[in-house]
């Protein structure tokens, strides 16, 4: 016979308090990938976990809220701690979250992130204290598996562009637990020991952020910081950050662009020299040619003809130019003889005897005054008339 029927909700609540005693699922951890998140207004967070094949519901409290440190987002995978339990009124399970950690490299990249905001804020990615890049290197270390791309390229790239540099291959571990330590005490030894080392390259090929993380490691980081050497990081793909990106003196986008960072082109140099040196000869010739002249002038031969045809040419030019005066003199009296017979003819003319000669009279008083008027003339006056030829006197008898 079968046991008495229960309504709904004794059944849900049965189930939950099973769960609840059933220890695996009161204390589980799940992996998978968030999807329809949810913030609620309340401070709750909903949203399902799920893989390739199946999801499940979950829910996180505002109380269990405060203590994630990592920013929930959509597809981020995550391991999700907590136990499972029913919602009687809904009838379905969900897991009841209490803490949740990021899987994988989304686990990294919040490491990454918050080691980047520490040495940030400590000022180890600070321009300030970036170095520059001596211009003429004689030798550059490269930190670097041996045996890797990586270190084949730089090689490759420096030879081909400079034929004097020397180059260093201090080999380290790139990948692994001990990586980070390994580049960091190489990066000290060179400091230490290798004097004459101008530039050090440290990096390493493309990868997974797993492959590339002792390169985000807080001792490199910080050995990089420390060195007295200028460094280039070239770390995986033009794509790929690392923190040794920022807290090196430079950043470069491949182990290739660093080598060629890290030299200059011989052959330009060469070309650029040559330049100079026919730039420098033509100027020593035009210099030569100068006091080659002036020596030249100091001969007394050439002083003293020199001076012949100085003094020939001065006496030329005085010719010239007395010619020049004499004819501007001789200019100068004909035009002022012109204006004095120009000025006589009127003179001349103007002359009073050169007037009455020509029929014109002058009578005056008995005292010499001239009288130009009939009403000036009295009955019985005795006058003197003037002529071109002579006098005469008169008595004037009538005045009209």
């Amino acid at each position: 016979m079968g046991l008495k029927p229960i309504r709904v909700g004794q059944l849900n609540n049965y189930i939950g308090r099973v769960l609840k005693t059933d220890p695996i699922l009161a204390n589980v951890s799940v992996i998978g990938e968030i999807s329809n998140l949810k913030f609620h207004s309340s401070g709750h967070v909903y949203f399902s976990l799920k893989d390739e094949s199946s999801k499940i519901n979950c829910f996180l409290a505002a109380s269990n809220l405060e203590r994630i440190t990592c920013p929930l987002e959509e597809g981020m995978e995550i391991v999700a701690s907590g136990y499972i339990s029913v919602y009687e009124r809904g009838g379905y399970y969900s897991l009841n979250i209490r803490d949740i950690e990021v899987n994988g490299e989304g686990q990294l990249a919040v490491q990454f992130e918050k080691l980047k905001a520490k040495l940030e804020k400590e000022g180890l990615f600070s321009a300030e204290h970036k170095k520059t890049l001596p211009e003429f290197p004689s030798k550059v270390a490269v930190v670097t598996s041996e045996t890797g791309a990586a270190v084949r390229d730089i090689i490759r790239t420096i030879k081909n562009k400079n034929d004097y540099v020397d180059i260093l291959v201090y080999p380290v571990l790139v990948q692994g637990p001990a990586a980070a330590g390994d580049i960091a005490a190489a990066l000290r030894d060179l400091n230490e020991n290798y004097s004459d080392v101008d530039v050090i390259i440290t990096g390493r090929g493309g990868g997974s952020m797993e492959e590339l993380w002792a390169f985000n490691e807080e001792v490199v980081a910080r050995s990089i910081f420390d060195s007295v050497i200028p460094v280039i990081s070239a770390v995986g793909h033009e794509t790929d950050f690392t923190i040794s990106d920022f807290t090196a003196d430079f950043r470069a986008a491949t182990p290739t662009a660093a080598a060629e960072m890290a030299v200059p082109d011989t052959r330009e140099l060469r070309e650029y020299l040559s330049g100079i040196k026919e730039s420098l000869a033509e100027s020593l010739m035009q210099a030569v040619e100068i006091r080659r002249n002036r020596l030249a002038a100091l001969d007394p031969n050439a002083f003293a003809k020199g001076i012949s045809t100085r003094i020939a040419y001065e006496q030329m030019n005085a010719d010239r130019i007395i010619e020049s005066m004499g004819e501007s003199l001789a200019s100068r009296i004909s035009s002022g003889r012109e204006r004095i017979e120009l000025l006589k003819a009127l003179l001349d003319a103007s002359d009073p005897k050169s007037i009455l000669s020509r029929g014109y009279s002058v009578v005056t008083d008995e005292d010499g005054h001239i009288i130009s008027r009939a009403e000036e003339l009295k009955i019985g006056q005795n006058v003197n008339i003037e002529t071109g030829s002579g006098s005469a006197g008169a008595e004037i008898t009538r005045v009209n």
